[in-house]
């Protein structure tokens, strides 16, 4: 694949910011070809992320245009393309994925300041559908919580990318700014 095809696939562009290179483009996006169609990859260090932290933040999009960001604690990597959480109060997510499937999905570790975007299509699995029963067993660490679910929200991942502070565009370090962020939240 040609670094131009790559820089838009992902939507970057080589040149938007000084420290953004053709380099930058292969390392930073995360690719794979199924069938000749390119598919995010969900790689062991975004599971990793995904399960330590599930707290994810989806946005969506309302009936008149305006965004939709709701955060979302039961998120599990189904596998290398699929991201899915349970709905337990998520009636405006649900009605705009319905409509409108398109969504991104971002984590982050507030400490290290890192994290991942994943954007792609939605389903929804119904709780009395198959496909729920089928991904239910992925939610056991969620115990009698799982059992509310309403149905399960399915983000096919078609582009994922890594997200971080522009703190370490300034030099700082992970160390540096764990302890830092750390120290503010002892703080608090």
């Amino acid at each position: 694949m040609r670094a131009w095809a790559l820089s838009n696939l992902c939507g970057l562009q080589t040149g938007i910011a000084p420290h953004v290179t053709d380099n930058d483009l292969w390392q930073n996006c995360y690719l794979v070809e199924n069938e000749g169609v390119s598919m995010a990859i969900i790689t062991a260090d975004m599971k990793a992320l995904i399960a330590s932290h599930s707290l994810g933040y989806v946005a969506t999009v309302n009936a008149d245009g305006t965004p939709n960001l709701s955060p979302k604690a039961t998120m599990v990597a189904l596998d290398d393309t699929r991201i899915a959480f349970g709905d337990l109060r998520s009636p405006t997510t649900v009605a705009n994925l319905k409509a409108r499937p398109g969504m991104e999905i971002n984590f982050i570790d507030v400490f290290a300041r890192r994290g991942f975007r994943f954007r792609g299509t939605a389903t929804y699995a119904n709780r009395d559908s198959a496909e729920f029963r089928e991904l239910l067993p992925h939610f056991s660490a969620w115990g009698d919580l799982a059992d509310s679910f309403h149905g399960v929200i399915v983000l096919n991942v078609e582009r994922a990318l890594p997200v971080s502070s522009p703190a370490y565009d300034h030099g700082a370090t992970e160390p540096e700014l764990r302890a830092q962020w750390r120290q503010k939240y002892l703080d608090m």
